[in-house]
């Protein structure tokens, strides 16, 4: 596989780095660690990806040294099921306390909230 696909996955990441690391809104710094968490998931599928691979179940008459060869990794597969799952529990999370600060402080803005007591 090219390492094109590897490199637009590089640049996703570094978008979300970006976004985390550079922005003073508390909203934008959780799209942030969206798309580090999409980038880094998209990483764990291509690790696994192989061209012209099979899905890893052994049929009728198949050895499974035979198919082992051409079977692709179910790993990160599943890995990445798990990963969303915890990704979504993460931003229901990082947007109920977003919502709190709204309410607290009256803005999202990170210098804002920095300066105010209360």
């Amino acid at each position: 596989m090219s390492t094109a696909i590897y490199l637009l996955t590089f640049a996703l990441f570094l978008v979300g780095l970006y976004a985390v690391v550079a922005k003073k809104n508390v909203i934008k710094i959780i799209v942030g660690v969206l798309i580090l968490d999409y980038a880094i998931n998209m990483l764990l599928v291509l690790m696994g990806y192989r061209a012209g691979g099979e899905a890893p179940i052994v049929g009728e008459g198949q050895s499974p040294a035979a198919m082992a060869r051409n079977a692709v990794d179910p790993l990160p597969q599943a890995m990445v099921l798990t990963s969303i799952v915890i990704g979504l529990g993460i931003t229901a999370l990082m947007v109920a306390l977003a919502l709190r600060l709204h309410e607290k402080y009256g803005t999202f803005d990170m210098n804002d909230i920095r300066r105010l007591k209360g």
